[in-house]
């Protein structure tokens, strides 16, 4: 069993790095579009100007933003070239991308929790506590969900996972709005429940037990897809049977 340190409460610049690269992730800034000034982002996190420029000093220094003199700062979002997927249409899309994340991120969770480092639970932890700040908050926030998960596919130590679930953001964010929403309508229970399932998955992958991983993660996405369809899962199969 690995050691388990005591989580910490990350620095507000580790946050907002945290942010700022799921939003880049994401998409929402493309690439070379302007950011934001300092003003705007500051009052948008809610911290001081020092507290933004660290975490952009940070960006800055990986390659994910560059700066142009009297210009401001520029997204350079990551490529994850050669993989494509065709747009979310119907719920039936939504049901196959469950079906295709419960096999996928179910495996990076087994990897994560055999080969998962320090740096690699730290940043599982930053995206757990913005869950977790968000849940204390009544909120659903995707970018907070989405960077855990990713956080997960990082830590697997392969690149193909860190690169599908990028490629696949749009659609599991899409799943994740509309999960999110089911939530809302819950009360204060089913975003509890959903944090209690995430924290499941750290800790196991913090234990480096892979199969628990593995099994918590399927847990939570199945719980997630059955919360959105309500139980009632649409027939996939072809009409010709």
């Amino acid at each position: 069993m690995k050691d388990q340190k005591p989580r910490t409460r990350p620095p507000l610049s580790e946050k907002v790095y945290h942010l700022l690269l799921t939003r880049i992730s994401n998409g929402d800034y493309q690439a070379n579009q302007k950011l934001p000034t300092e003003a705007v982002l500051s009052q948008d996190f809610g911290v001081s100007r020092p507290v933004l420029r660290a975490a952009m000093e940070r960006l800055r220094d990986e390659g994910l933003i560059y700066s142009r003199q009297g210009a401001g700062s520029f997204a350079r979002p990551p490529v994850s070239a050669g993989v494509g997927y065709a747009r979310v249409e119907t719920l039936a899309d939504i049901q196959r991308c469950y079906e295709f994340r419960i096999l996928l991120e179910g495996e990076a969770a087994s990897l994560a929790a055999q080969r998962c480092n320090a740096a690699g639970l730290a940043e599982i932890d930053r995206a757990l506590h913005l869950l977790q700040d968000a849940t204390g908050s009544f909120q659903h926030r995707e970018d907070a969900d989405f960077a855990f998960h990713l956080a997960i596919g990082k830590a697997s130590n392969n690149q193909y996972f860190d690169t599908t679930m990028r490629a696949l953001r749009d659609h599991i964010n899409t799943g994740m709005r509309l999960h999110g929403q089911s939530l809302m309508s819950d009360g204060a229970k089913g975003l509890q429940d959903v944090l209690a399932e995430h924290s499941a998955i750290r800790d196991a992958i913090a234990a480096g037990d892979a199969p628990q991983a593995t099994r918590q993660m399927r847990a939570h996405l199945e719980h997630s897809r059955d919360r959105l369809f309500g139980g009632g899962l649409i027939d996939l199969r072809h009409p010709d049977g």
